[in-house]
């Protein structure tokens, strides 16, 4: 059976962040955070690594990144402003990248095998990686539906100290399979120990073990074929030419709503560290650091 391919979303700008915040250092020996989850994807049994950047940037990742995973094949896909179908052009102004959902398409050349999609910039820790591996080399009822698996965290696993974060809050039934994902934009803790969203009109509270998304997804090859038909009606029906984004929560929550997938959640127990604001950096980097002094790493990845 092929091994399962690592796909990793790295062209983001980060413009919260401000820089290229894929390339800044957390590990003890200068180890980035997409070290640590490729480390992971392979020790669960991953094969290829495909990296989705810009190609301006892929000097720096050859240099940072595949220089250092000798037991992995890295290899990279470009996602540019200018990948459009016939019949489209980039909207005078817009800097911003086109979306999650446009990133994976870039990769359609590629993806042969199923693979997991993940966030450049989120440490997930290794038990996702092992319950993706798990579930995209299983055999699954074809109940004509493309069979889809999402890392489930826990919502307070998932929080930053230092401000609001944006989280896709999820709806999963009885039988472990995903219904909704609502797009919450600013989740946080209160002073009082609760956890809100304040960016509608009426404050939410959410429970601590609500279940959200990360953007840790496991998908079927055949997946790849949806991209570029609902590409061109995101094109078509765009809000905001200049912001509006073709993302991947969304384009897997329309399938859902068409009766075309089904999504198995996979609660996760292991805490999420990223990188959402600039103060958010030391933390991580002490969690590295503690996370390697307890065993689960070593001390250089390689």
């Amino acid at each position: 059976m092929q091994k399962p391919a690592l796909v990793i979303m790295a062209a983001g700008l980060g413009s919260r962040y401000g820089g290229l915040k894929q390339a800044e250092p957390v590990g003890p020996h200068g180890e980035l955070i997409i070290d640590y989850s490729i480390h992971d994807a392979v020790k669960a049994g991953f094969g290829r690594v495909i990296c989705i950047i810009k190609p301006e940037n892929r000097e720096i990742f050859e240099e940072r990144i595949g220089s250092r995973h000798s037991e992995a094949r890295i290899e990279y896909a470009y996602q540019r402003m200018t990948e459009l179908p016939d019949g489209f052009s980039v909207p005078e102004g817009r800097q911003k990248p086109w979306g999650t959902a446009h990133a994976v398409m870039c990769c359609a050349g590629l993806l042969h095998e199923p693979f997991a999609v993940i966030n450049a910039d989120d440490y997930y820790g290794p038990e996702p990686f092992e319950e993706l591996h798990r579930f995209l080399t299983a055999q699954h009822p074809d109940n004509g539906k493309l069979q889809l698996c999402m890392a489930g965290y826990r919502l307070a696993n998932t929080l930053s100290d230092k401000g609001t974060v944006a989280r896709g809050v999820c709806t999963v039934d009885a039988n472990g399979k995903l219904t909704d994902i609502d797009e919450r934009l600013k989740i946080g803790w209160t002073a009082d120990g609760r956890i809100t969203d304040v960016s509608r009109e009426t404050e939410q509270e959410y429970a601590p073990d609500t279940p959200v998304s990360m953007n840790c997804w496991g998908c079927p090859s055949a997946l790849m074929e949806e991209f570029a038909p609902r590409f061109v009606r995101f094109l078509q029906q765009m809000k905001d030419p200049l912001k509006s984004e073709f993302l991947l929560p969304e384009m897997i929550g329309d399938l859902l709503r068409e009766g075309k997938a089904e999504v198995t959640v996979l609660p996760v127990h292991n805490k999420w560290y990223g990188v959402t604001y600039r103060e958010d950096h030391e933390k991580v980097a002490a969690a590295m650091e503690e996370l390697t002094r307890q065993g689960l790493y070593p001390e250089v990845l390689k």
